[in-house]
């Protein structure tokens, strides 16, 4: 196929909408994580939780949080796995990747001394599951070696190198914590054949560079999530940029509305910095972890995205008890015309409104 080319302003459209950002909203929760393939969990929850967050800013104020723990918890449309939510259809891409598990050798010589451990854990979900892993013996023969926080976390290590071969699942939480029972209890029984692991991949890049729009073939990623697409979709050079790209050719030349959005930092949108700095030219790193003197746009700031280009950060917190959603600064990353301040400011009400909580500047 021929090589496409684009300029910056049509692969920056393509990419906002295979997010699901722009004017045309989609028709549900398990539409949305069908396209975007996951949703990324993580305990932080300064504005809203992330998997929350990103999910509100595709649907707007139709979403709730019950809804996702109803397709996990209940409807069973969607898996956790590794600190993402996927949709369940998706589960028979990863059974091949989980017969291999695990991959490393300190894994799997540690998982074999401790044999009759697995086999506790197992027998213990059998009868008394779901269980938290509070709730769960330790019956380790070797104690998992780290310097981390994992050090002599053996029960919570084991379960999670079940979840990852696909022996035991995410049944639910009791707050922030996981409640496991044996996968065979919670995974539908009637899926789909699983294809080959070499088909799978392949599956799986496809659909990633179609929720992404646009992609370097082999992007960084991180261990729960690949970034690469290799020659999934169709080559593409983008106007002032160097090398190659993969693309979606059935995104390209699509018609664009645009709309205002808050993100969540770990928005796939943004979560490729160098890959927002090529096609956006957007600076975004998330401050949480530096001390609060060196932080330029606040703790957890969520990126601004208007129609095809991100022109700011919010600094802002949520305070659940106190009923307040406080707006601490607006960082401009270009001057804001009155519409784009006003489309800001309703963002913000919104996102507050959808809360129950008032805005405090």
């Amino acid at each position: 196929m021929a090589t496409l080319r684009l300029d910056r302003e049509e692969a920056r459209r393509i990419a906002v909408r295979a997010q699901l950002l722009d004017a045309q909203r989609p028709d549900g929760l398990l539409e949305t994580v069908r396209h975007l393939t996951l949703l990324q969990i993580d305990p932080t929850a300064a504005v809203a939780p992330s998997a929350d967050l990103i999910a509100w800013s595709r649907l707007g104020p139709a979403y709730r949080p019950e809804q996702l723990r109803q397709g996990l918890e209940q409807d069973r449309t969607l898996w956790e796995c590794n600190a993402m939510v996927r949709p369940m259809d998706d589960l028979r891409l990863y059974r091949a990747d989980m017969s291999a598990v695990p991959r490393s050798d300190k894994a799997r010589e540690w998982l074999r001394a401790n044999e009759t451990f697995r086999r506790d854990v197992l027998d213990r979900l059998g009868s008394s599951g779901p269980l938290l892993s509070r709730d769960i013996p330790d019956t380790s023969v070797v104690a998992w070696p780290s310097t981390g926080w994992t050090n002599n976390r053996n029960v919570t290590k084991l379960l999670e190198i079940l979840l990852l071969r696909g022996e035991v699942a995410v049944t639910g939480r009791r707050g922030k914590q996981r409640v496991w029972d044996l996968a065979e209890r919670v995974y539908p029984a009637d899926q789909a054949e699983a294809p080959p692991e070499a088909e799978a991949r392949w599956l799986r890049a496809e659909r990633r560079l179609r929720s992404l729009g646009i992609q370097r073939a082999n992007a960084p990623g991180s261990p729960a999530e690949p970034g690469e697409v290799g020659e999934a979709g169709q080559e593409a050079v983008v106007e002032g940029i160097p090398g190659t790209w993969r693309v979606d050719p059935a995104a390209v030349g699509q018609p664009f509305g645009g709309r205002t959005v808050l993100l969540s930092p770990f928005d796939r949108l943004v979560h490729d910095r160098v890959r927002l700095q090529e096609l956006f030219g957007f600076e975004y790193v998330l401050e949480m972890y530096k001390p609060k003197g060196q932080r330029r746009w606040g703790y957890f700031a969520l990126p601004i995205l208007h129609g095809d280009a991100l022109v700011g950060k919010l600094d802002a917190v949520a305070d659940r008890k106190a009923g307040t959603f406080t707006v601490h600064a607006v960082h401009e990353d270009v001057p804001f015309t009155p519409a784009v301040a006003e489309a800001v400011h309703q963002e913000i009400q919104e996102l507050a409104a959808w809360q129950q909580l008032r805005v405090v500047r």
